[in-house]
C-alpha cells in the first residue's frame, strides 16, 4: 500500500500520515438519519477483523474456559484473584507488546500509516525512568492492570452473592445482542463526560498530567495513566451493577476500556502485513487529542464533542479555532 505522504501531510506538515479530512462521527447519530451507512458501521464493527471482534472471543473464552467458579468467588481470596490478575496482565502484555514489538521495535511497516514520524522519546526527565516506553509500560501493567482488576473483581464477586444480577443468555437471548450493541454507545458517554472532568485544572493537574506526558503516543500508552484516573476511566463497567448483562458482556466491555487504548493509541492507522491491511488500529480523533489537548474529549462513536464545541476534525481551520478555543480557557 503506497501512501502520498506529500498528499497526506497538513500544510505544516505537523503529520507523517492522516485519513481523509475532515474526519466524521460515527452515522448511529447522523441528522438526517443515515440508516444505510449506520447498518453498514455497525456490521463492520461486529464482523469484520477488529479490536472489538478479538476481544469478544477472548471474552467468551475466558468465560468458558478461565473463570473461576462462582462458589469460588463469593468469598476474596487469594487465589482466585491472583487468577484474574495473571489473567489480565498477560492479556494486556500480549496486545501492548504484540502491537509495539512489530510496529516500533521490529518497524515492520516501517512508518507507513503512522500518523506522527516521531520516536518515543528516550533520556526524557518527564518521563519515569526517563524513558517513554518504560514510563508507559510501568502506568499501565502498575496502575491500570489493578485497577482492571479490581474492578473484575468486585463485579463477579458480588454476582457470586447476588450484589450484580446478571442474565443467562437463555433467560434473554434478544437483550444479549442489545446490550453489546448499545456498548460503544454507553462507554462512549461515559467516556466523554469523566475526561471532561480529568481536563477540570486541579484533577488535570494532580492526575491526568500523567497520561498527557504522551504527545506522540504508542501501543503501550493508552493505558498509562494515574491509579486515580484508572479507577476513574474503567468505572464506565460500574453499570453492569445497576442494569443486568451477560458476563461475557461485562468482560467485553472491560476489554474494550482496558486493552482497546493499545490499539486505539498505536500511532498507526491500520496494520499491515505484507502491504496489506490486517486490522485497524490508532483513532486518529484521539491523536488529534493528545496533540491539541482541550478538543475530541470523546470518541467518534457519539457526537459529543460537535454538540459542545470541541470537536476537531483535523483540518487546519478546525485547528486555528481550537487553539482560540485553548487560549480563551487558560485565560479564563
Amino acid at each position: 500500500m503506497e501512501i502520498d505522504q506529500a498528499k497526506r501531510a497538513t500544510k505544516r506538515s505537523i503529520w507523517n500520515h492522516h485519513p481523509d479530512l475532515p474526519i466524521q462521527n460515527s452515522p448511529l447519530f447522523s441528522w438526517p438519519p443515515k440508516p444505510i451507512r449506520a447498518a453498514k458501521w455497525l456490521v463492520r464493527r461486529w464482523v469484520d477483523i477488529t479490536a472489538t471482534l478479538l476481544f469478544t472471543f477472548v471474552a467468551i473464552g475466558f468465560y468458558l474456559f478461565l473463570q473461576p467458579a462462582p462458589e469460588t468467588m463469593k468469598t476474596l481470596a487469594p487465589g482466585w484473584i491472583a487468577t484474574i490478575y495473571v489473567r489480565n496482565l498477560l492479556f494486556l502484555t500480549t496486545v501492548a507488546g504484540g502491537l509495539h514489538l512489530y510496529l516500533f521495535t521490529l518497524k515492520r511497516q516501517g512508518k507507513n500509516l503512522k500518523y506522527d514520524a516521531r520516536e518515543m522519546m528516550v533520556n526524557n526527565g518527564t518521563f519515569t525512568f526517563r524513558n517513554q516506553v518504560y514510563d508507559n509500560m510501568f502506568w499501565s501493567l502498575a496502575g491500570g492492570v489493578t485497577a482492571w482488576t479490581f474492578l473484575e473483581v468486585l463485579y463477579f464477586w458480588g454476582a457470586a452473592n447476588g450484589y450484580a444480577t446478571t442474565l443467562t443468555f437463555a433467560e434473554a437471548p434478544v437483550w444479549f445482542f442489545v446490550s453489546l450493541l448499545l456498548l460503544p454507545i454507553w462507554a462512549s458517554m461515559h467516556f466523554y463526560w469523566v475526561h471532561r472532568f480529568l481536563h477540570w485544572p486541579p484533577m488535570y493537574k494532580r492526575v491526568h498530567a500523567l497520561h498527557h506526558r504522551n504527545v506522540n503516543v504508542g501501543p503501550w500508552s493508552g493505558l498509562s495513566m494515574h491509579p486515580v484516573e484508572s479507577v476513574i476511566y474503567l468505572s464506565s463497567v460500574l453499570i453492569h451493577f445497576v442494569v443486568p448483562t451477560h458476563p461475557v458482556i461485562f468482560l467485553l466491555h472491560m476489554y474494550i476500556k482496558a486493552v482497546g487504548p493499545a490499539f486505539s493509541h498505536a500511532g498507526f492507522e491500520k496494520v499491515l502485513v505484507n502491504d496489506k491491511r490486517l486490522t485497524d488500529a490508532g483513532d486518529f480523533h484521539h491523536q488529534l487529542h493528545h496533540r491539541f489537548f482541550e478538543c475530541n474529549y470523546g470518541t467518534a462513536d457519539m457526537p459529543w464533542d460537535k454538540w459542545f464545541g470541541s470537536f476537531h476534525d483535523g483540518t487546519d481551520e478546525a485547528g486555528t479555532r481550537i487553539k482560540e478555543r485553548r487560549r480563551k480557557m487558560y485565560q479564563s
